[in-house]
């Protein structure tokens, strides 16, 4: 009787322990924040715009320091500013002002442009990654997803990059078609033989 009472309190603590040990089991996900920005539609679409925004801003800066580098050539060319007139010479000084202030304004511009642009990119993508990682962990049964750089180390096999990936590039498709189906114009004209 003893050795039965013995073998049942071993299998009662034994089947407890490992319901225990199941439940505090860390059940999470690995998910690469520069991964998911890098491969995924939405990313590389933000990427681009971020780009063709930079260029666009970089080419007026651009020539607005071409325009500067003239007029100081000038200013450098003694026989230049001796066939000038002292109204000529003072417009070119204007100018030269008015083109330095120009070109302030528009680096404080470029910066504070692309500092605005760079954290609605990465507003966006954190929602869009947020959204993904919720439904890979609700599909995966898993309690919560970490970001790669918060950790020191695990286990490749916990890593869900790839699929908050694919989740966000549904996202993005299915988001992509809204906005289609919403600018498509519609026909209000009933259909006839001569319009059909």
């Amino acid at each position: 009787m003893k050795k039965q009472f013995i073998t049942a309190l071993l299998a009662a603590i034994c089947l407890s322990t490992a319901a225990f040990s199941a439940e505090a089991a860390p059940n999470f996900g690995i998910v690469n924040f520069s991964t998911c920005v890098s491969d995924s539609k939405l990313g590389k679409q933000e990427q681009g715009s971020f780009e063709a925004l930079k260029k666009q801003m970089s080419t007026l800066l651009e020539d607005t320091e071409k325009q500067l580098n003239d007029l100081s050539a000038k200013f450098n060319d003694p026989e230049y500013l001796d066939g000038l007139s002292p109204e000529a010479e003072e417009d070119l000084k204007t100018k030269f002002r008015t083109l330095n202030e120009e070109l302030t304004r528009y680096q404080n511009q470029y910066y504070q442009v692309m500092n605005q642009a760079n954290m609605r990119i990465i507003q966006t993508l954190s929602t869009s990654i947020n959204s993904a990682s919720e439904k890979v962990a609700k599909d995966k049964n898993l309690t919560m997803m970490i970001n790669k750089d918060a950790c020191f180390y695990y286990i490749p096999a916990r890593d869900m990059t790839n699929l908050v990936i694919i989740e966000m590039d549904k996202n993005f498709s299915a988001d992509s078609k809204k906005q289609a189906d919403a600018t498509e114009p519609t026909s209000m004209l009933p259909k006839t033989e001569a319009n059909k």
